[in-house]
């Protein structure tokens, strides 16, 4: 797809396939929100139910049962894009919050199929944020290299800022610097900010975590050639400080098996 990024940047309107490859409800809010209604034929995947089995952040939103706390993300994803205008399609995996890698098998299987006819693709960075957006960037990574040895339409990979560690510190909407692959990013209005803060406004759940992020900027960028054998370049991962069963050591013997089935 020629210049998804500096299409989206001019506003104008994108008629060819594009799949959103998200970790969970609210991702691809953060992500696009001011132009999701620019993409007239458009998926939204979201890997998890954005419900971690703990239920430590299902009874801080009020409720009682993993699946009570994923059926209140799910309506409020579809407030969000009722309140931003998009006709997106909307996918759900179902796979458990922070258990995404678990399942990379699975999603890589499912993403040949989502992903076919699709020109291109847009996910999250590999950077150690969070497992599942490790994930989704690997699995998005093997779908399109099981294309490749197929020998059918690849799509072109774009990512979008989520965070990471820097120095110590965490850095939201900002990717880590790479060279070869440019950032483009969305002008946005005054009506474009007001609107992203009416679509982050319908997560109440996610609201705490939310409030480092409503002003963060929208860009885009091609995905760059990852070493996903490698650690991501910031070389530490945020999620390891939450006690989380799925930390980085965890999350990359399960990536290392996936990849070691992968085509070369």
């Amino acid at each position: 797809m020629t210049d998804l990024p500096g299409r989206l940047a001019r506003r104008e309107r994108i008629p060819e396939r594009v799949v959103l490859v998200v970790a969970h409800p609210d991702d691809e809010t953060l992500a696009l929100a001011s132009r999701l209604d620019c993409l007239e034929d458009l998926s939204i995947i979201h890997l998890t139910d954005g419900a971690p089995r703990d239920l430590r952040d299902a009874r801080q939103a009020g409720v009682d049962t993993v699946e009570n706390y994923a059926e209140l993300r799910r309506q409020e994803l579809r407030t969000a894009m009722a309140a931003l205008g998009s006709t997106a399609e909307l996918r759900c995996y179902w796979h458990p919050d922070q258990e995404a890698i678990l399942h990379g098998a699975a999603i890589v299987q499912n993403l040949v199929r989502d992903l076919w006819g699709a020109g291109a693709v847009i996910t999250h960075p590999y950077e150690h944020g969070h497992p599942d957006h490790d994930a989704a960037a690997l699995c998005v990574a093997l779908a399109c290299r099981r294309f490749e040895a197929e020998r059918r339409p690849v799509p072109d990979r774009f990512e979008f800022p989520s965070y990471h560690l820097r120095q110590g510190q965490a850095r939201f909407g900002e990717f880590w610097p790479d060279a070869s692959a440019p950032e483009t990013a969305m002008p946005l209005s005054d009506d474009d900010r007001a609107r992203r803060r009416a679509g982050l406004a319908c997560f109440g759940s996610q609201q705490a975590f939310l409030s480092h992020m409503p002003e963060m900027g929208e860009r885009l960028r091609p995905a760059p050639a990852y070493d996903f054998r490698a650690p991501a370049p910031s070389g530490q991962a945020w999620y390891d400080q939450f006690g989380w069963t799925m930390n980085l050591a965890a999350w990359r013997r399960h990536a290392d098996a996936l990849l070691d089935q992968a085509p070369a």
